[in-house]
């Protein structure tokens, strides 16, 4: 209607039904919608002749543009369309490398997978010797891939 693109956003759960992950779809903002368009539109006023728009949301100034911290999270809304929240799935005996902290770029094995905490046991090589330690999913990646966000895609 307007020539632009509509996104509410979502967010990605894995729910763990049977040893199994289940991936659901929630809505984070209830009721919001995002729109993306190359210029300002310049009768948002119309966009309440829409069926279910109750209001469009204003700067202080009455413009329909998102700045700074707002427009970062649009952005990264579209980039994603619309679902964040994705997260790899680790198991056991997976390989995976460290990509933070000082042991950044040490590839080791997952021994064991906290996934109600998003943390895994992993062994790594310290002083001539293995030594176990607990680390986030943020601070791993597989082996072969780069994650975006700290997560895989």
């Amino acid at each position: 209607m307007f020539g632009c693109r509509a996104i509410s956003a979502k967010r990605e759960q894995l729910k763990w039904v049977r040893q199994q992950a289940v991936r659901e779809i929630h809505d984070l903002l209830p009721g919001y919608v995002f729109l993306y368009a190359e210029q300002e539109i310049a009768q948002v006023h119309k966009l309440r002749s829409i069926t279910g728009v109750i209001r469009c949301l204003s700067d202080q100034e009455n413009r329909y543009i998102l700045r700074g911290n707002d427009e970062a999270f649009a952005l990264m809304l579209l980039e994603h369309s619309g679902v964040i929240g994705k997260t790899k799935v680790y198991q056991e005996g997976e390989m995976i490398r460290i990509s933070e902290g000082a042991f950044a770029g040490t590839e080791t094995t997952i021994l064991k997978v906290n996934r109600r905490n998003r943390r895994m046991l992993i062994q790594i090589p310290f002083a001539g010797q293995e030594v176990s330690t607990w680390v986030e999913y943020e601070m791993v990646k597989d082996a072969e891939h780069t994650p975006i966000f700290g997560t895989k895609v």
